[in-house]
This record gives structure tokens, C-alpha cells and sequence, in this order.
């Protein structure tokens, strides 16, 4: 069957279902020719009909449009382009390749031969195709972003495969969005706010980038290299083939906000996974190669790789631009997605010519778009050119990781001496960063641990990095991690060392609940999950990311303790402020927060030697006082405890303690009524008002 054509329209853009058919419309500059290539199924090696687009009757301007009369859902679908061929105009157009549409709703890859998009020739029978999605046809039953204030939030930053794929999920369908839905239950119960996703936007998880030492290939297993921006990941999807792409996200946000958790997506606009000059031709190289990327001027056959990916997308060019926002207010307005997470968003901020922006066009199109407003917007505020923006990224919403929160962390619960003004700092918001610029605590997403590096159980077990299963002679991910092994590298069976380890994490995951910003924590931190050392995982698509459940009985104690610090942040607002601390006083005379050493209001800021700090925290009522004693001297001191005017101390809170006594009921706190308390080492106590 060949169906009839029609004129058709410049935008939208992508593949549109309409009532009596489907419209086509992409963008080149430069191209010569288009045509659209129309098959029944995902993988018919040929199609059934290539339309030709008339260049003065299907093309506005440089956009390239058609209408086709008749056409369904389901179907599936790919262009071919011709232009220039002059690589050093930056020209790489070739019209043996059959390339995906930018906006592709959906698309699958079990044709998919890498290899044959790198080099000349017809990929036609081995290339991805795009699926037709109608993404008007679902059923939110009332659903909308959740829209929770920032301050309000606690991240839990998973990857959607590895944490259902792993030994002891006990799900149906795992390593898939429908494979989270079946473990809502286990977030609900652990408290977390808001899920944030590794890349979960279309890339190629079955290119062989390496083999480890005993021969097993390795392939993209985090995904920080996008093929389609608008396309959720084929490989978490139970029927790609079929088209569920976008339903089956949406399933899993809908489903999602039911419990009240937010979706944060981590996107990765920096760069594409079409990669330099060897790499894959795979949509934008084939359709304007000099508008999407930083060519290199003098030679723009290369690419400029301010990314260390290969390549960089060309984010403030006026067509890259307009792809991100489109992009963007999609997610939002049709998937219901709450916030997003930028790689390496720094190059957001660079001109045509790679020069950073005061005024990034593309950031401020973010900022102050109306259907964004609401949207949570955090950058990894840095890039692999250099650029360092912490505390000054462009932009006054935009929240940032803040890699000087975890260093400050992890050098205290080490046990290094000194730094004790600057963990003060993080812990109250890094005003130092924020404040300056008008911004506020939640600026400020603090993290201790994340998916790139060592496991937060890893980083009290091992001194260095283990990363010989990358098949790189453990040469790749930092070397500096501010890591401690308690006395033995690796696992052990030396009691006090593993009861060592446990208490480090408890320690850990205590400040990062008490500190003002945003607290993330990384899947599978709560229950002491190991990648064996690997602090560079990025192609372990095995046990070794993925989350062993077999530690969440194991390891209860742990879990346990952390849903009941998180049950504490939620109860007290003083810990998840949106302000600094103010000068102001309560009726006892009590500041907001008041620093102490081991003596009280001698937090001795100048002694390069401490290894303590403690704080009493005033929730301004005059009857809800928190005091917080943090020893990680490897001995135990008496520290002071305030006495204020009607208020009764009760231990909330010991890490050096055992489950079920490191953390006691509200209702029910032993009493402290000394004007001091031993704090064993590399330990934390925390007293709260009766």
C-alpha cells in the first residue's frame, strides 16, 4: 500500500499523529535533499514506500515537511539526507545513511550494527528506525508535576536498569520503569521525596566500548551519551517494538506521584553519542553537521571536545537552543517529569565559539520559561574544558551539585584534622557560594556520594580505586577519593573493622540529613551496596552496579537507621530551612544555630588540629532545640551540653551505638541531665528537647 501526501506543516516539529494521518517535519540548513523512508514493522529490512520531499513545495524556510494521509500509530519510520559533502566546510552529509529524527517520540535498535553508521555505505537494513507515537492518547487520571518546594526535597539518585535488575529485586519486569513501579513501596517507606534518574533519554547500551580482563564486553551502562532527546530509553521498556516507549514512562511518573515522589531527569545536552569524526552517523551529523556541533575552525572535519565525549553540541546556536527548551517543556508538559539534572552543564553556558556567556541565551530560555517555572533545574555546574562554576553558574533558581560540600564531608569523617570552619560552612547552606549572588541554601544540592565514584560502603572500604573490570590496568576514575578503609582494604571478617564501616556511614548520611540545601542520596547507599571498589563503573552493565537486595536484610540495621533520619528532617523544619541562619533570637535568648567545641561556644574555628564540632540548633519557638556533638577524633570526649531556660535533654540519636539503640523513638528518649556526655569516637550524638 502506498499512501497519498499532502503539503504538511513546518511545526511542530517530529512525527505528529493527527486525525486523518501523520505530519513529518525536521530541520536542515544546508540539505539538498530529504526523504522519508516508511516501514510496516520494526524491523522490516526494507521499507514499503520513500517519499521524496519536493524542496519548493515540502520545505519552509529550512524546514522539511510532509503529510501523509492515512498513516497510523505504530508504524515506524527513518529519513535519508543529502547536501554538501565538503568535510572542511563541516559538511557531512551522506544519503546511503538512514538517520532518526531529532524529535523521535520513540525508536528501537534491534537492527542496530554501530559500525556500519561509522563508515561510507548503506546502513539501511542495520540501522535504528523511529516508532509513530501518538502521545495524546493517555490517561493521566489527573496527574501533574508535584510541584514540592526545594527545601522540602531529598533526592535519591538511582539508575533505572540497576536498581531492579539486580539478585533479590523480586520484580516482574526488571531493569525496566515497570520494574520501579513494583518498588515504590520500599521509597515509600525509606522516606526519599524525589527519584533522579540516570540518563534515561534514548542511547546506545549495546556498543562494545572495551572488554574487561577476562574477555566480557563492556558497553554504556550510565548512558551519558544521547541519541534521542525526546525518546525514553528503549532498553528499559518492556515492548519497545510496540511503541510503549511513552506510555511506559508515564506509567512509571504517574505511579511516581500516587506516593508523592518527584522524577528528576539527569539529561546530557552537552554532547551526543554520534561522537568525533570516526563516530556513528545517527541523526544530527546526517541532517546539519556545522549547526549542531563545535567544529574546530581550521579544520572542521574535527570536533571540538570541550566535553571529553568527542564532541559538542552547539548549545547556543538558535536551532540547538530551540531543541533543548522544546525538549525540555516536553518532558514537562507531556511526560509530567519535576525537574531535571544537567551533565556537565557548564557547556550550556559557551558561545558558538566555545567562550563562556555571562548571559547564556540557552540557561535563560530554561530560567524563564512559563511552562519551566516550577520545574527543578540543578547543574553539574563544571565541564571538561575547565570551567568551574560553583556558586556562580548562570542563573539565579538553578540549584548546583556542590562537590566542596562532599569534600568538606569527607575529609571530617576521615578523620583529617583542621577544616572545621569550612564543614561549619557547607553544613549551613555554603552561604559563602550562595549568598553573595542572592541565593539561598537550596542552591545547594549536598551529596556525599553519587553514581561517579566509590559506593558510600566503598568509600570506608577501600583506600584506592579497584577499577581492574574496566580492562584499563586501573588507570581510569580519580585517584584522590578522601576515602578510608577503618583498617583493611576490601571486605573482611575483622569484626571491628565492619562495625567501623557502619558507623562511618552513619556518620555520613547524620550530616547530610542536618545540613541545610538539598540532601541526594545515591540507590543502594542506605544499604551498604559495594561495586567492589569501582569508583568508574560507567560500562559494569552487571553485579557490579547493579543493586544486590540480598543487603537490605543484611544490612537493616543500616536501613533502618537512615529511614529514621529521614523521619527527623521531615519533622524538624530548622533542618531544611530555605534560609540562612539569621542574627535573630528566640524568647530564651537563643540564636538559630550556636557552635560549640568540645566546650560550649568554643568551636575553636583557628586549631588546624580538631577533628570536632557541634551545634545547638534553635527551631525558634523557644521549646524545639536540637544539640549536635560530632567527634571524629579516633578516641572518645566529654562534650558540653547547653542548659536552657525549661528545656529537658533526651539522646535522640548515637551512631556509636547498635540498631535498635542508635536512634531512639521521639516519644520515648533516654533522659540527659549532666551538663556534659561522652561522645565515643569517630561517632555522633544528637540530644532533642523533651
Amino acid at each position: 500500500m502506498k499512501y497519498k501526501v499532502q503539503r504538511g506543516c513546518p511545526h511542530p516539529l517530529g512525527a505528529r499523529v493527527c486525525e486523518n494521518g501523520v505530519n513529518f517535519s525536521v530541520f536542515s540548513q544546508s540539505a539538498t535533499s530529504v526523504c522519508l523512508y516508511l516501514f510496516n514493522e520494526h524491523d522490516d529490512p526494507e521499507p514499503f514506500q520513500i517519499i521524496e520531499l519536493d524542496p519548493k513545495k515540502n520545505r519552509t524556510f529550512y524546514f522539511w515537511h510532509v503529510f501523509v494521509e492515512g498513516l497510523k500509530e505504530g508504524m515506524h519510520y527513518g529519513y535519508s539526507v543529502d547536501g554538501p559533502r565538503d568535510t572542511g566546510l563541516g559538511h557531512r552529509f551522506d544519503h546511503e545513511k538512514l538517520l532518526l529524527d531529532p524529535y523521535g517520540f520513540g525508536s528501537t535498535d534491534n537492527l542496530w550494527v554501530r559500525g556500519n553508521a561509522c563508515v561510507k555505505g548503506s546502513n539501511l537494513t542495520t540501522a535504528m528506525r523511529n516508532v509513530i507515537i501518538d502521545i495524546e492518547n493517555y490517561d493521566w487520571e489527573g496527574d501533574r508535576p508535584l510541584n514540592r518546594p526545594m527545601n522540602e526535597t531529598i533526592i535519591y539518585e538511582m539508575h533505572v536498569k540497576g536498581f531492579t535488575a539486580g539478585k533479590g529485586a523480586k520484580v516482574r519486569n526488571p531493569g525496566t520503569y515497570k520494574g520501579i513501579i513494583e518498588k515504590i513501596p520500599y521509597l515509600k517507606k525509606l522516606g526519599i521525596t524525589a527519584v533522579e534518574l540516570l540518563p534515561v533519554m534514548q542511547f546506545d547500551d549495546k556498543a562494545v566500548i572495551g572488554h574487561s580482563p577476562d574477555g566480557e564486553p563492556l558497553t554504556n551502562y550510565w548512558g551519558y551519551s544521547t541519541i534521542s532527546f525526546f525518546s525514553p530509553h528503549p532498553g528499559y521498556c518492556v515492548s519497545p517494538e510496540e511503541g510503549e516507549h511513552i506510555k511506559e514512562f508515564r506509567d512509571m511518573v504517574k505511579a511516581l506521584h500516587k506516593e508523592g515522589i518527584e522524577v528528576i531527569m539527569d539529561v546530557v545536552f552537552n554532547h551526543t553519542d554520534e561522537g568525533n569524526h570516526k563516530g556513528p552517523m545517527i541523526n544530527f551529523k546526517g541532517f546539519d553537521n556545522s549547526v549542531y556541533y563545535h567544529l574546530v575552525e581550521s579544520e572542521k572535519q574535527f570536533y571540538m571536545d570541550y566535553t571529553g565525549c568527542g564532541n559538542t553540541f552547539k548549545c547556543n546556536h538558535p536551532i540547538p537552543e530551540k531543541l533543548i527548551r522544546e525538549c525540555l517543556e516536553f518532558w514537562v508538559e507531556e511526560m509530567h517529569v519535576d525537574g531535571f539534572r544537567f551533565d556537565e552543564g557548564s557547556i550550556l553556558s559557551r558561545d558558538e565559539n566555545g567562550k563562556p556567556l555571562k548571559f547564556p541565551p540557552i540557561l535563560w530560555q530554561i530560567e524563564l520559561s512559563e511552562a519551566l517555572a516550577d520545574t527543578k533545574l540543578i547543574a553539574e555546574a563544571w565541564d571538561a574544558a575547565g570551567l568551574y562554576q560553583i556558586g556562580s553558574f548562570p542563573g539565579i533558581r538553578w540549584a548546583e551539585w556542590n562537590g566542596k560540600y562532599r569534600d568538606a564531608v569527607r575529609r571530617f569523617v576521615k578523620g583529617d584534622a583542621g577544616g572545621i570552619g569550612e564543614l561549619a560552612n557547607r553544613m549551613s547552606g555554603s552561604s559563602d557560594l550562595y549568598s553573595p549572588s542572592g541565593r539561598m541554601p537550596v542552591n545547594s544540592v549536598n551529596f556525599i556520594t553519587c553514581h561517579d565514584g566509590f559506593t558510600l560502603y566503598d568509600l570506608t572500604a577501600y583506600d584506592s580505586k579497584h577499577n581492574h573490570a574496566n580492562g584499563e590496568d586501573n588507570r581510569d576514575g580519580i585517584d584522590e577519593n578522601l576515602s578510608w578503609n577503618c583498617g583493611a582494604e576490601g571486605e573482611t571478617d575483622d569484626e571491628a573493622v565492619n562495625s567501623l564501616r557502619k558507623r562511618q556511614i552513619k556518620n555520613f548520611l547524620t550530616i547530610l540529613l542536618i545540613s541545610k540545601g538539598v540532601p541526594m542520596i545515591t540507590a543502594g547507599d542506605e544499604i551498604c551496596r559495594t561495586q567492589q571498589g569501582n569508583n568508574n563503573a560507567y560500562c559494569q552493565d552487571n553485579e557490579i552496579s547493579w543493586t544486590d537486595w540480598t543487603f537490605a536484610e543484611k544490612n537493616a540495621d543500616i536501613l533502618e537507621y537512615v529511614q529514621k533520619l529521614i523521619k527527623m528532617r521531615k519533622r524538624f523544619h530548622a533542618l531544611r530551612s530555605a534560609e540562612f541562619f539569621s542574627d535573630g533570637k528566640d524568647k530564651n535568648g537563643m540564636p538559630e544555630v550556636t557552635w560549640h567545641g568540645t566546650e560550649l561556644n568554643r568551636p575553636n574555628w583557628d586549631d588546624e588540629g580538631s577533628r570536632v564540632l557541634a551545634f545547638t540548633l534553635s527551631a525558634m519557638d523557644g521549646k524545639t532545640y536540637l544539640h549536635v556533638m560530632m567527634n571524629m577524633y579516633w578516641e572518645p570526649l566529654r562534650f558540653g551540653v547547653p542548659a536552657i531556660k525549661g528545656i529537658k535533654w533526651g539522646l535522640l540519636a548515637d551512631t556509636a551505638q547498635n540498631s535498635p539503640d542508635d536512634f531512639s523513638d521521639f516519644k520515648s528518649m533516654p533522659s540527659v541531665e549532666a551538663d556534659s556526655v561522652t561522645v565515643q569516637g569517630r561517632s555522633i550524638v544528637i540530644l532533642l528537647s523533651n
